[in-house]
C-alpha cells in the first residue's frame, strides 16, 4: 500500500530461520518501490486470536483514511480466524506500530456457519458498494470446489456471513470445504461487526483450497490503457478480476469477468480457472500468495507475488534465506479484454548504469552471440525478433496441449524449425551452466501460428539436487505481423522474463555453481532451421538496490 507518499510491504516472515515456521508480520517501506527499509515486525502473535500465528491478510483504508489491516490468526484451537488492526499513531508515515482490535476474532469459524475450520484464510481487501456497505472474500474449499466466501460489515470491526446487500464493505478470505474452493464473502457497515453472505462471491469443483485471493476492478474497453482503479470501483466499462492461489498446485490463476454489486455474484467471462489458451496465470515460472494494491499516486495497480525455492531445505538453512518478492509489476487489461498484461515498474529502471545496443543481426541456425559490455550476473535485456515466414514453422502435433510439458519435451538444445531462438542466460564460459529463455513457433492444426515461449532451466546448474524444471506457456501473439518481443530481469538467482510485451510471464529460480558474480555470461542464441533476424537487442548492467 500508500500511505502518506510512503509504499508499505508487510511480508510472511520467520525470525528463528531460513524454514517456514514461527511467522510474523515483517515490515519494510520505501518511497520508490525498489530501495527498502526495514520497519521491524508490523504483526505479530500476541493475543488469543492469533497466538500461534499471523498469517497473510490485507489492507483497506477507511473512509477517513484510516489504514486497517484484516489478517488470519491461529487461535489455541489451531482454527483459521479473522482479526483486525489499525495505526496506533495515524501521523506517523511509516506506521511503526498496530493497535488490535479488543473484538478479535471479527469472523471465525462456528457450528452454524459450518466455515472448515483449516480452510478460513487470507482476507483481501475490502470494497464498498453503492449502498456504502463493505465487502470482503475469504479463500476456502468444500469438497474439492474452490470458492470466494462474502462477509459484509458496515463499522469493519462487526462481520457477518450475509445473503443480502445492505450499504457496507466487502471483504474475501480463502477457505475450502472438503475439495471445492471458495471465495468466503463478507460485508460490513462499519469495518467491524461483519456478516458472511450464505452465497459464495464464486466458487469451481475440484480446484481445491484458494489462499489469497484478489479481486478488483480493471478499466475494460480503453484499448490496453494502463491506467488502475480503486478496488471499489464498478461501472460500464469496468471488468473485475479474481485471482486464487491455489493449494494443490502452487501456482497463481486468474479469470476475468463481471461482478454484479447488487447481488454479490462474480461470474467469469470463460469457465475454469486456468484456460491454457489465454494464458491466465499471473506467472508460469515459480510465483505464488501474490498481491495487488491501487498505487492512486501514479494511478496504477502494482502486483507483488513470491517467488519460493528451487534448492533443498538444507541449502536454504545453509545459505540463510528462503523466499524472495519479484519485481513489483504494473498490471492491467489487454486491448483484447481476454487477458492481463504485466510489465516491470518504470522505476526499475532508475538502477541502469552502463548499456550496450546491439544493431539489427540475423541470427543464423544454431549460432550464439554472446552479449558483453554489461554485468551478466545483474542485467536487465530487451531483445525483439522480425517478423517471421510462417510457412518454415514446424506442425504442431494436436497432441501438444500442455505447454510446460512442451517445453520440458522440447528444450532449448532441441532443434526445431523455428525456434528456439531467445536468450541464454547465467550462463558459464564453456556452456556447462546455462538458464535458456525462448520461443518456438508452430503452425498450428488451422494453419495458424502457435508461439510457445519457454524457460528452460535443465542446464541452469551443476547442482543436481535443485529443481531444474522447465516452465513454458503459450503466448497470444502473431509472429507473422508484428515483431516478437523478450524482456528479461536477472538478478543473480532469479530470472524474471516477460513476453509479447507482458502477455505472458515466466519467473526461475536458479542457483548455478559456475556462472556467478563476473564468471556469468549472457548470450543470444538461434537453435532452430531457420534464420531468424534480431531486430532489436538492448542491455544494461543494473545496479544493487538498497535495503536497509
Amino acid at each position: 500500500m500508500i500511505y502518506k507518499g510512503i509504499y508499505h510491504l508487510f511480508y510472511q516472515y520467520n525470525p528463528k530461520g531460513a524454514v517456514w515456521g514461527n511467522i510474523v508480520w515483517a515490515h519494510s517501506t520505501s518511497t520508490d518501490l525498489i530501495n527498502w527499509t526495514p520497519q521491524g515486525y508490523g504483526i505479530y502473535p500476541s493475543h488469543p486470536s492469533d497466538i500461534n500465528g499471523t498469517w497473510s491478510g490485507s489492507t483497506t483504508f477507511l473512509q477517513d483514511g484510516t489504514p486497517a489491516i484484516l489478517y488470519t490468526g491461529i487461535n489455541p484451537k489451531n482454527q483459521q480466524v479473522q482479526n483486525l488492526a489499525v495505526p496506533k499513531n495515524r501521523s506517523d508515515p511509516y506506521l511503526k506500530d498496530w493497535v488490535k482490535n479488543l473484538k478479535n476474532p471479527l469472523m471465525a469459524p462456528t457450528p452454524q456457519n459450518r466455515i472448515n475450520a483449516s480452510s478460513f484464510r487470507d482476507p483481501t481487501t475490502a470494497w464498498m458498494g453503492r449502498d456504502k456497505i463493505w465487502r470482503v472474500i475469504i479463500g476456502s474449499k468444500v469438497d474439492r470446489k474452490g470458492m470466494a466466501v462474502l462477509y459484509t460489515s458496515k463499522d469493519f470491526v462487526n462481520w457477518v456471513r450475509a445473503d443480502h446487500p445492505d450499504s457496507t464493505w466487502r471483504l474475501l478470505v480463502g477457505s475450502k470445504h472438503d475439495q471445492k474452493g471458495l471465495a468466503v464473502l463478507y460485508r460490513s457497515k462499519d469495518f467491524v461487526n461483519w456478516m458472511k453472505v450464505d452465497h459464495p462471491l464464486h466458487s469451481t469443483e475440484g480446484t481445491g483450497m484458494w489462499e489469497c485471493p484478489d479481486f478488483y476492478p480493471v478499466l475494460a474497453g480503453a484499448g490496453g490503457t494502463e491506467v488502475g482503479l480503486d478496488t471499489s470501483v464498478v461501472g460500464p466499462n469496468v471488468k473485475h478480476v479474481l485471482k486464487v492461489s491455489l493449494d494443490d498446485t502452487k501456482h497463481d490463476h486468474y479469470t476475468i469477468g463481471k461482478y454484479d454489486p447488487f447481488v454479490d455474484v462474480y461470474t467469469p467471462d470463460h469457465d475454469g480457472l486456468a484456460d491454457q489458451d489465454l494464458g491466465m496465470r499471473y506467472d508460469y515460472g515459480k510465483y505464488y500468495a501474490s498481491k495487488t494494491f491501487f498505487d492512486w499516486g501514479k494511478n496504477r495497480r502494482i502486483l507483488l507475488g513470491w517467488v519460493n525455492e528451487s534448492s533443498t531445505e538444507d541449502d536454504d538453512v545453509a545459505k540463510g534465506w528462503a523466499g524472495v518478492h519479484t519485481i513489483p509489476r504494473k498490471i492491467w487489461l489487454d486491448k483484447s479484454g481476454k487477458q492481463l498484461v504485466q510489465w516491470p515498474i518504470e522505476e526499475v529502471e532508475k538502477l541502469r548504469e552502463k548499456g550496450v545496443k546491439k544493431p539489427c543481426q540475423e541470427l543464423k541456425p544454431g549460432s550464439v552471440h554472446e552479449v558483453t559490455g554489461v554485468t551478466a550476473e545483474q542485467a536487465d535485456v530487451e531483445i525483439s525478433f522480425g517478423k517471421l515466414d510462417l510457412s518454415k514453422a514446424e506442425k504442431l502435433d494436436p497432441s501438444w496441449t500442455d505447454p510446460q510439458a512442451l517445453c520440458t519435451r522440447k528444450g532449448a538444445s532441441v532443434r526445431g524449425a523455428l525456434g528456439p531462438f531467445g536468450l541464454l542466460v547465467l550462463g558459464s564460459k564453456c556452456m556447462q551452466e546455462y538458464t535458456a529463455v525462448f520461443f518456438r513457433v508452430f503452425q498450428g492444426h488451422d494453419g495458424k501460428p502457435v508461439v510457445l515461449m519457454c524457460s528452460d532451466q535443465s542446464k541452469s546448474s551443476r547442482n543436481d539436487e535443485n529443481d531444474k524444471a522447465s516452465y513454458g506457456t503459450f503466448v497470444d501473439v502473431n509472429p507473422a505481423l508484428e515483431n516478437l518481443s523478450l524482456r528479461t530481469l536477472i538478478d543473480h538467482s532469479i530470472v524474471e522474463s516477460f513476453g509479447a510485451h507482458g502477455k505472458s510471464v515466466i519467473t526461475a529460480r536458479v542457483y548455478p555453481l559456475l556462472a556467478i558474480d563476473g564468471a556469468a555470461h549472457l548470450y543470444a542464441f538461434n537453435n532452430g532451421t531457420q534464420s531468424v533476424k534480431a531486430s532489436r537487442l538492448s542491455a544494461w548492467s543494473m545496479k544493487k538496490a538498497r535495503i536497509g
